[in-house]
């Protein structure tokens, strides 16, 4: 495929179209739009950038603010706020993140979040993924264990991440997104940043990732070359892992991660600089994976959940992933690694940061400056 000019590829990206690389291009002012009559239900009012949730199997939310509270559903939707947190570098980008119970939590009880964690040499932070135990009653986590945390702090406040994924086998995966320094992390297998990894649970690392023999290289590593990761979900159905990540002005991704391989950035890219202004002229190259989905204009997308409730039926069987920048929820039939189709849904709703559907088959959203709601499907 020849390479297109500045020109080409600012009008090739303008269409949604099958590109000849393989990568399915959209410009979200084209996409269908499929019409659901709902109720946004108040759940938790005080969380300011509610980052993720995850449902306690009590029934109870619990939600991660960005400005790095941990905070508890209520019955009067006033979050309480847990206690034992470490100490956490909020700035910028950089926060309390992402939330996940372990796949035997009612067994083991333990909690796993990520947050940007000032440890360590050098000054700034980096990402951080631990574990906790939750008391409810006393609102505090206990027995607290550092699973990883990225090397190389920086004061930069960009592009921290990051969210966590278990898969079928009891492996942990967590992203970190590239610092902000694009030119040297995400292409580096020496060095934290720009990458997914994958650990063993209670943070052992793996003998079978792709880099455990490779001198010099991160051992937790599973894939590299990623700008900013903030939604991944392993499909238990294909056991495939797939994430998203924002790009810079256009070309934000949809990839399905396997082990070992490199999805590019920022040596190719759909998108230019914030300017305008071109940083490569590729968007494909022999050794670099396309993604499966990119997106231009950008859509800033955040969180992603797999829909399987008989609560939502115009939505189930599908993925629904969240655009920041134009409120809307993106409606994702994927079927044999490839996209199928894409609906806009609840357009209009609100900066959305977060999704989950509970096990009590309710979807919750976590929208920036109005906090957590329950969707729920009025008759049409």
């Amino acid at each position: 495929m020849k390479t297109p000019t500045i020109y080409q590829k600012s009008v090739v990206l303008l269409v949604t179209s099958f590109l000849s690389c393989g990568a399915f291009a959209v410009d979200y002012t084209q996409l269908p739009q499929q019409e659901i009559r709902y109720e946004a239900q108040s759940m938790i009012d005080n969380v300011s950038i509610p980052w993720a949730m995850v449902q306690l199997p009590t029934g109870q939310l619990l939600v991660s603010d960005r400005n790095g509270e941990l905070l508890l559903q209520s019955s009067d939707q006033q979050g309480i706020r847990i206690k034992g947190l470490p100490k956490i570098d909020v700035n910028g980008q950089g926060g309390l993140l992402d939330l996940a119970l372990h796949p035997e939590f009612e067994s083991n009880g333990w909690l796993y979040f990520t947050f940007s964690s000032s440890e360590g040499k050098g000054e700034g932070s980096h990402t951080a993924l631990m574990r906790a135990k939750l008391d409810s009653k006393k609102a505090q986590l206990t027995e607290l264990q550092l699973l990883y945390k990225g090397e190389g702090n920086s004061k930069k406040g960009q592009h921290y991440g990051s969210r966590i994924a278990f898969d079928n086998q009891g492996f942990v995966y967590f992203s970190i997104g590239d610092r902000g320094a694009r030119d040297v992390n995400p292409q580096d297998l020496a060095r934290d940043g720009g990458k997914i990894y994958r650990l063993h649970d209670d943070g052992r690392m793996p003998t079978d990732n792709p880099f455990v023999s490779q001198a010099g290289a991160k051992k937790a590593v599973w894939s590299y070359g990623h700008r900013n990761p903030q939604g991944m979900w392993f499909d238990q159905t294909t056991k495939q892992l797939w994430a998203h990540e924002h790009g810079p002005k256009g070309g934000d991704e949809l990839n399905l991660i396997k082990p070992g391989l490199n999805y590019g950035w920022p040596v190719v890219s759909y998108g230019v600089n914030y300017s305008g202004t071109e940083f490569t002229d590729l968007t494909e190259k022999q050794g670099m994976e396309n993604p499966v989905l990119q997106w231009t204009p950008s859509i800033a997308p955040s969180d992603m959940a797999y829909v399987n409730s008989d609560k939502y039926p115009q939505l189930k069987g599908k993925v629904l992933l969240a655009s920041m920048k134009y409120s809307f929820l993106s409606a994702l039939e994927i079927a044999q690694g490839k996209v199928v189709s894409q609906d806009k849904v609840f357009q209009g709703i609100g900066r959305v940061r977060s999704i989950l559907q509970g096990h009590d088959g309710y979807i919750y959203i976590g929208i920036d400056g109005q906090g957590v709601k329950r969707l729920v499907i009025q008759a049409q």
